[in-house]
């Protein structure tokens, strides 16, 4: 038998036969990795396994390759807190639906759950919504699809840069994206470290992170962006 513990944040919990679940959790060393909850359905053990719980796991299986099954307690249960605030619970099940169709399972990279562990720490924040922005933008960064803000893709201005290009990933700036500026994302000035963002910001980030995460990551598995998203988006339009 092998065994481990560790901590993780539960990503999903989906039913398994009458009384179990099977649980997905982003774990510090041992990343994505699934495990079956015996009795994970009863009233008892449900409120452990919500997605965004801060959780201390232990895993067993006879091999590696296995399944195996998990036990858990509680470290935080945030999403009980954030019951009766929308926004920030759809930024919650956002960010765990991504993650469990992008992180890849069972390969250690604590900068995954550190990642999400930034997130959550900001989720009651007053500037959730540009947390989540950045949030996404990393999570591409870390799976090698970034967008580059460092300078102009047109040779332009680097001091007055405006706007991303769908295509490239690349910052542009006011002068050289002027005469394709229809056809380009403006650029939210917080993601330059200018201003605080705002409701109109966080919904340009929102639609350029939300390009490349279907560009790079769910379309070439022939899959969308999960609908929880659409309603997190909502909140800024």
């Amino acid at each position: 038998m092998i065994h481990w513990e560790d901590e993780g944040i539960l990503l999903s919990a989906r039913p398994f036969g009458e009384n179990d679940l099977v649980a997905q959790v982003l774990t510090r060393q041992h990343g994505r990795h699934a495990g079956l909850v015996r009795g994970g359905q009863s009233l008892k053990k449900r409120s452990t396994y919500e997605p965004g719980n801060r959780l201390h796991v232990r895993w067993g299986g006879r091999l590696s390759e296995h399944l195996g099954h998990y036990d858990a307690e509680v470290l935080d249960n945030i999403s009980g807190r954030l019951f009766d605030e929308p926004g920030r619970l759809a930024a919650l099940l956002s960010a765990a639906a991504i993650c469990e169709q992008s992180v890849p399972e069972r390969e250690e990279n604590p900068s995954f759950f550190e990642g999400f562990l930034v997130l959550l720490e900001h989720l009651e924040s007053d500037f959730w919504g540009e947390i989540y922005v950045r949030w996404e933008l990393a999570q591409l960064s870390a799976l090698g699809f970034g967008i580059d803000l460092s300078a102009c893709a047109g040779g332009g201005n680097n001091d007055q840069l405006a706007y991303i290009s769908p295509k490239s990933g690349r910052a542009v700036s006011l002068a050289a994206g002027e005469p394709y500026k229809d056809k380009l994302f403006p650029l939210p000035m917080f993601l330059l470290g200018q201003g605080g963002g705002g409701i109109t910001e966080i919904y340009q980030g929102l639609e350029i992170a939300g390009h490349f995460l279907e560009r790079h990551l769910f379309h070439p598995h022939d899959k969308t962006l999960p609908s929880v998203r659409d309603r997190l988006v909502e909140n800024f339009s």
